[in-house]
């Protein structure tokens, strides 16, 4: 059965109140939470394992498994938080190259830590109606003034600026929600 960690520390203080009888917290345990006689209450295994886990850990719940984390540690969130605030526009192989750890670490802070997400900047404009008939006029001068054998290359892989200005398909921002 499961039990929720206000039982658990239930009947550990049951435990230690009782001289450390697991009989007397069981008891103790079906009379507070109203359990019938026939119904179970935990065993006295699981009251033991409870009772290790509170004098090592301070903590009735279970102890975590696996390996400690190493990268997502609060020192490492701290900086990557830090970082991202102060340059929100660089990339996050970037960050990671800057903070001296892996990609992968950085991704998973601050998707998983910091609530972060890349965002791309989108510019968005609403056409209305005569501006249909304005860009008909563009598109009719650009085509006359093209000799007829031109070729016209479009791209929307990125935008090219003989000025060096920011390439905004590529553009990703950092930013919560």
């Amino acid at each position: 059965m499961v039990w929720t960690s206000a039982q658990r520390a239930f009947a550990v203080e049951a435990f230690i109140r009782n001289n450390e009888s697991v009989i007397m917290a069981q008891r103790e345990f079906r009379t507070w939470f109203h359990i019938p006689p026939r119904d179970s209450v935990p065993d006295r295994k699981s009251i033991v394992l409870w009772v290790k886990n509170f004098r090592e850990t301070g903590s009735v719940v279970k102890k975590r498994g696996g390996r400690p984390r190493s990268a997502r540690t609060p020192e490492n969130i701290n900086a990557v938080r830090q970082s991202v605030l102060q340059s929100p526009q660089r990339s996050a192989r970037k960050h990671a190259a800057a903070l001296r750890m892996s990609d992968r670490s950085v991704r998973r802070i601050l998707h998983m830590d910091l609530h972060f997400h890349p965002y791309k900047m989108v510019v968005v404009q609403e056409l209305s109606q005569r501006d249909w008939q304005s860009r008909m006029e563009a598109c009719q001068i650009i085509l006359d003034s093209l000799p007829p054998d031109a070729v016209v290359f479009f791209s929307d892989e990125a935008h090219f600026h003989l000025s060096g200005s920011v390439n905004k398909q590529n553009f990703r921002y950092w930013s919560e929600n």
